[in-house]
């Protein structure tokens, strides 16, 4: 095997968002005169996108479509307003994501999260300039755990979905990669919907991005010498 791109999910892996999803489901359920939910909950929630963590939040009340429309557009609301407020960097990621540039390896960001708020929060947290492509959950018609997110990273990188590598914190990032034939490495601090990520899915369990770099790394050939890169002229 060898890597040539990597690929790292949003949510879990690079950011931990949930207090500012805590506070924009909390907003929404308040408008709607629901009870509001424990940020244990709504970590739990998340995994699937912004839909289906309204609909856990509405629990039994998602039945109701009309509700569950309303419900998004005022998450959307209150998400806008909150994106990036209590969002952190999880330790390792700024020196991980300095080791797989230092490999010369183009990187994506594959999310299910909506591009309105994929692309500010990148930029807020002063991450956008990394990364070659960004697939957000509605960049295209499917996103994780279908593989179409990260062939689409991959092509855009030029890279065969093989060699590249996916760094996330789900099962669903699992599925996606391996349904795109790509290679696929998890962190344990992430969300998951409330479960631990079972490294038996994985190739590898990684403590954070700067494990995941030395993963990559030990995948990455050395460059070819001048003798390799071309052949020696005649005498």
């Amino acid at each position: 095997m060898e890597i040539r791109s990597v690929t790292i999910d949003l949510d879990g892996t690079l950011l931990d968002t949930v207090g500012d999803l805590a506070v924009a489901c909390n907003a929404m359920l308040a408008d709607l005169s629901r009870p509001p939910r424990s940020e244990e909950e709504i970590n739990a929630f998340v995994g699937k996108g912004m839909a289906v963590l309204v609909e856990r939040c509405l629990g039994a009340d998602a039945a109701d479509g009309e509700l569950v429309r309303h419900a998004i557009e005022r998450f959307r609301v209150h998400y806008a307003e909150n994106n990036g407020r209590s969002t952190r960097i999880y330790p390792g990621v700024l020196d991980g994501i300095a080791a797989l540039r230092k490999l010369g390896l183009p990187l994506g960001c594959v999310t299910n999260k909506p591009a309105m708020f994929t692309e500010p929060l990148l930029e807020r947290m002063g991450l956008a300039g990394f990364f070659s492509v960004v697939v957000s959950g509605d960049t295209l018609p499917f996103k994780k755990p279908r593989p179409e997110p990260l062939l689409h990273a991959c092509a855009v990188m030029g890279t065969a979905p093989a060699a590249n590598l996916h760094v996330g914190d789900s099962a669903h990032d699992i599925a996606a990669a391996r349904a795109a034939g790509c290679p696929v490495v998890c962190v344990p601090y992430g969300y998951n919907e409330g479960r631990p990520v079972d490294s038996a899915e994985c190739d590898a369990l990684v403590s954070n991005l700067v494990e995941a770099a030395a993963y990559a790394a030990s995948f990455v050939l050395p460059p070819a010498s001048a003798a390799q890169a071309s052949p020696a002229h005649p005498a």
